[in-house]
């Protein structure tokens, strides 16, 4: 039974996440910190394969379909993101080892993730009223993947909904273009910090990953999902589905930060 509730944990949210481009790990970290399962170390490696693996799927089925991917603009970003993973999973590490208390990094994590996913609400439901920028170039685009990278990798969400509100800001994309290039970029992201994690921790002995396969196949099937009903989807239906799937995010990380801090 545990191995089906954790299936369909990753298959609704990379099929989610791939339709919005919010990558599922913005819906898995914090629904497994609620469940408690497991401890914060493990947590971010399950959320991470997971969305390692349904990037991989969605990224693949979006070149296939054709899909609008302005590669001038996403390769730097991706490979800004890259670094920005190993950044990002440096950065976790530390701030782990600092406090010695998983709790507390739970609840920094979530509050964090309630800031700027709250910010990025405000910003879509009020993007017509705010300026946006058109960006061109390697090094802007190289320089927000950077950021964005070490954000999506400390936070274990893999980018999701910053990506697409600043992809849309920055360099004036539409929300179904945004979408698409942010998955790009959650798979550079999440190949260099699951990478990181391998190197420095050998998780696959220390942690508990009984239930990433199932996990794993939930995501390979979201993803692709995700991708065909994203080119199906107009860019409001998509845009709803994304408005819907942070109140989701903001609503859990509330929930978060309370449990874990009392």
């Amino acid at each position: 039974m545990q191995v089906v509730f954790y299936f369909l944990i990753a298959l609704f949210a990379t099929t989610a996440g791939a339709i919005a481009g919010i990558s599922g790990g913005i819906i898995i970290r914090p629904l497994l910190d609620i469940i408690g399962d497991f401890d914060v170390r493990t947590i971010g490696a399950l959320s991470s394969i997971t969305v390692l693996t349904m990037a991989f799927v969605s990224a693949g089925k979006h070149v296939l379909q054709k899909s609008k991917i302005k590669y001038e603009i996403v390769i730097p970003l991706a490979i800004g993101a890259a670094g920005g993973g190993v950044l990002g999973q440096i950065i976790f590490s530390q701030v782990l080892g600092a406090l010695h208390r998983g709790n507390i990094v739970v609840a920094i994590q979530n509050a964090v993730l309630l800031l700027l996913v709250s910010t990025v609400f405000i910003y879509i439901r009020k993007r017509e009223s705010i300026k946006s920028y058109n960006l061109k170039g390697a090094l802007p685009s190289m320089l927000t993947g950077l950021c964005l990278g070490m954000l999506s990798s400390f936070l274990g969400i893999g980018g999701g909904p910053i990506n697409v509100a600043v992809l849309i800001f920055l360099f004036s994309f539409d929300i179904k273009t945004a979408a698409v290039c942010s998955i790009v970029t959650i798979l550079f992201a999440q190949f260099a910090n699951v990478t990181m994690l391998t190197v420095t921790t050998g998780f696959f002995v220390d942690f508990d990953l009984s239930m990433l396969l199932p996990m794993m196949i939930g995501a390979i099937a979201g993803g692709f999902i995700g991708a065909v009903l994203n080119k199906k989807m107009s860019a409001k239906a998509v845009e709803n589905c994304f408005s819907a799937l942070l109140l989701i995010v903001i609503t859990i990380s509330a929930i978060n930060i309370v449990t874990h801090l009392i």
